[in-house]
């Protein structure tokens, strides 16, 4: 087994680096425009069903399972570019990219993130993150059921987590303890849902936006006590 490093930084994807919201937002309207407000609810009911279904959102499969209630839809094939095709590098929030720049200065860089075996990857390729990182990318079912495999990947004496989701920060907290810093952008649906908030643990840092991270001494964030012990931890 390698020797750990000391610091490895895990970044997430949607709502936390890319405006995934906002990709939803244009996604329904474009199926309304293009299909009706009947076909984007149904898709979007779909596309709901398979969340609860897998724990992500399968926007492909949800596309074939829909596809199956409209067989002779021709026209439906088109969705399938639009997702494909669609602009992610535009959905970048401000700064992005400089964040995982600077990461990777200080020490490895990966994405991790949850997700099917096509449409995710293609989404990090074509908003060019993977680039701008390690080149590392890992897309899991349940990330936070990987982190065994995460540790073999990058073993490390340290980890620092950014991610839009509590409920994800809390369960790699429970799991790593004190070898863990949780890093929350209060960015999306899910970073500002009251009862999500209510109900767990704030992250060890709480920032507004993911390009705060540059205001911040990042070589501190190598542990949760010197972490509590220089910054002011907001919910």
């Amino acid at each position: 087994m390698s020797r750990p490093h000391p610091i490895v930084f895990l970044v997430d994807v949607d709502n936390t680096l890319i405006d995934n919201d906002g990709i939803q937002q244009d996604l329904k309207d474009h199926l309304e425009q293009t299909y009706g407000v009947g076909a984007r609810d149904r898709y979007w009911a779909i596309l709901e069903d398979l969340m609860e279904e897998l724990g992500y959102r399968d926007y492909i499969g949800a596309l074939q399972r829909f596809r199956v209630e409209h067989p002779r839809e021709t026209e439906l094939l088109a969705m399938s570019s639009f997702l494909l095709d669609y602009p992610f590098a535009n959905r970048l929030y401000p700064d992005a990219l400089r964040v995982l720049q600077r990461l990777r200065s200080l020490g490895p860089t990966a994405i991790l993130s949850d997700g099917d075996v096509v449409f995710q990857p293609r989404k990090v390729e074509h908003a060019g993150l993977g680039k701008v990182g390690d080149g590392d990318v890992l897309i899991y079912i349940h990330k936070e059921l990987a982190l065994d495999d995460v540790e073999r990947r990058f073993p490390a004496e340290h980890y620092v987590l950014v991610d839009d989701k509590l409920r994800i920060l809390d369960a790699v907290k429970q799991a790593w303890g004190d070898r863990v810093t949780t890093v929350l952008p209060r960015q999306g649906q899910y970073a500002h849902d009251a009862k999500v908030i209510d109900a767990l643990p704030a992250a060890d840092l709480t920032i507004e936006r993911i390009g705060d991270l540059l205001d911040h001494d990042l070589a501190r964030l190598g542990t949760t006590r010197s972490l509590a012990s220089s910054q002011k931890v907001t919910r």
